[in-house]
């Protein structure tokens, strides 16, 4: 057990600790933001004798992350065979006295902020302020910067009249002997430590798993820091247009991987060493999914996958299949996806499905079909009830997908068009074009649902869709086409449009186009789908 001890220690004391890397700041603190003129207030209510509010501090024997560089500043490890004490509560006021004292330069967004501009003003009264950011103007004898006061000794301090000296001397004694109101937790474990400093800041952010997960899987002796090992698998994803994968999903993986549970609970309670060994197999289980992603059902980009969390099932397919699934595995696996993807079912109580879904993965890892308790509607009807084009919506996504499958190629030279997860952000993207153009169908007076229809969306290139299409009438934009793309009636195949006059684009007929191309989607969909009654087994199926 623990118990929080209430101590007090002076400025000297408390700055010394930080300097022999004693007093630490831990990684899930946000970065130092107080100002030049916050840090002055504050040492302006120590120099009057205001409190300043309690340090909270966590003694520990574990070696977390830290930030080592307070305020700018290259500090030492923890001497060996000292206890660390992080910093729960008051790193902003601990850093800028730190910061104020050593007169740190502290580099920020906007510059440098140098905190050796902090003045004591030896003629100020008692009610103004008697630390000061600003001395234009000012007789240097009547002013002294708080570091020279603190460490700059007898030849700095006699540079100033007799009749300072007495207000010198008061205070850097006001200042060296002040003592700061501190609570240490001596013997709390990390989860203690984390949900105190959790409801410590009920104002502010709290803990992120991950910043938690950062904080106590963190081991130096290993080698292991969870925030670098992300930072380098985003960084490889990148490179193959997968980086807006989430460091909550990685975390869900290694849980169902490691317990077969993802809820937070579950990932809170993970031993840390099983975490720090299974990483790399977790690792190379992502990549192998988004291998499967991006080849297999041609996804080039991370922002049109229905749903981040389905890396999940899929990394724990791959870590226990480490090859590609084929024969029936492979259909299983198929309609697994398309299930979740159309059926938007991580859309709430995504932990919860994930665990369930684990077991319907162990199923298709013994080529057996899962049962489901959900039907999945491909039809044209369902498809154009619920079309309506939002960018961030599963089923929506999940159509992109299809799209994305069949390769679209550019309708005046037939090139593969590229996709970019920078252009995906929102339904106005360059890569998503209306094929009646919407200027063009608000002039036809139609209904607003349906020209911002999933139906309606091609993907194309920015070049295209901006300069070369605009709001022009189909059949006026797709001549030009005609004229430069001698394979144009190959190309349109590619954006599941089977013909160009069949679906009414020579004589601009919106409905037609419409409904052809609704019918298209649904006979695509329809056949990454096992059609199955709700609830039964391959073998009850068979015999039906």
């Amino acid at each position: 057990m623990y118990s929080p001890e209430p101590h007090s220690i002076t400025f000297s004391t408390l700055i010394s600790d930080i300097d022999k890397g004693i007093i630490k700041i831990p990684q899930f603190q946000r970065d130092f933001v107080w100002s030049l003129e916050e840090s002055a207030k504050l040492i302006d209510s120590i120099i009057k004798g205001y409190p300043i509010g309690t340090f909270i501090l966590w003694e520990s024997q574990e070696k977390l992350r830290s930030v080592r560089n307070i305020g700018g500043a290259d500090l030492p490890d923890t001497p060996i065979g000292s206890m660390v004490q992080y910093v729960l509560d008051g790193q902003q006021r601990m850093t800028s006295l730190y910061a104020s004292l050593k007169g740190l330069q502290v580099q920020r967004e906007k510059g440098l902020d140098d905190f050796s501009e902090i003045y004591v003003d030896l003629v100020a009264s008692n009610e103004d302020s008697i630390i000061i950011t600003n001395i234009e103007e000012r007789d240097p004898t009547e002013v002294i910067s708080l570091r020279n006061l603190l460490q700059g000794g007898i030849p700095v301090l006699m540079e100033y009249p007799k009749t300072m000296y007495q207000k010198l001397d008061d205070y850097k004694n006001r200042l060296q002997t002040y003592r700061f109101s501190t609570v240490l937790l001596r013997g709390a474990s990390i989860d203690v430590a984390t949900e105190v400093f959790t409801r410590l800041n009920v104002g502010g952010k709290s803990l992120s798993v991950f910043e938690i997960m950062v904080a106590k899987t963190y081991d130096d002796g290993q080698n292991f820091d969870l925030a670098e090992k992300y930072e380098k698998l985003i960084t490889r994803l990148e490179q193959v247009g997968y980086e807006t994968i989430p460091d909550s999903t990685v975390l869900q993986t290694i849980a169902v991987i490691l317990v077969r549970e993802c809820a937070r609970k579950n990932i809170l309670k993970l031993d840390k060493q099983k975490f720090i060994d299974i990483w790399d197999d977790t690792v190379d289980a992502i990549e192998r999914s988004v291998e499967y992603f991006r080849n297999y059902y041609r996804i080039p980009v991370s922002k049109i996958l229905p749903y981040n969390a389905l890396v999940v099932p899929f990394s724990y397919f791959f870590y226990r299949h480490p090859n590609k699934p084929v024969n029936d595995m492979k259909k299983y696996l198929d309609d697994f996806f398309w299930r979740v993807s159309l059926s938007e079912r991580y859309s709430s109580a995504t932990e919860t499905k994930l665990a369930q879904d684990i077991k319907k993965i162990d199923q298709i890892l013994k080529e057996e079909l899962p049962r489901y308790d959900f039907q999945v509607d491909t039809s044209k009807e369902f498809i154009i009830k619920n079309g309506w084009f939002s960018a961030n919506r599963s089923f929506i996504k999940a159509i992109l997908c299809l799209m994305a499958y069949h390769e679209p190629k550019s309708f005046n030279d037939n090139s593969i068009v590229r996709m970019n997860n920078n252009w995906l952000k929102q339904a106005n993207s360059r890569n998503y074009h209306h094929y009646f153009p919407r200027a063009y169908l608000k002039k036809q007076e139609e209904d607003e649902f349906y020209i911002n229809h999933i139906v309606n969306i091609t993907i194309v290139d920015d070049f295209l869709n901006k300069n070369r299409i605009r709001a022009q009438a189909p059949s006026k934009y797709m001549k030009t086409f005609q004229q430069e793309n001698k394979d144009l009636m190959e190309t349109m195949k590619t954006h599941l449009i089977d013909d160009l006059t069949a679906y009414g684009i020579w004589n601009d007929d919106y409905d037609v186009f419409f409904d052809l191309r609704a019918e298209k989607i649904s006979r695509e969909l329809e056949k990454r789908i096992i059609q199955q009654p709700i609830g039964l087994q391959k073998s009850e199926i068979l015999h039906l």
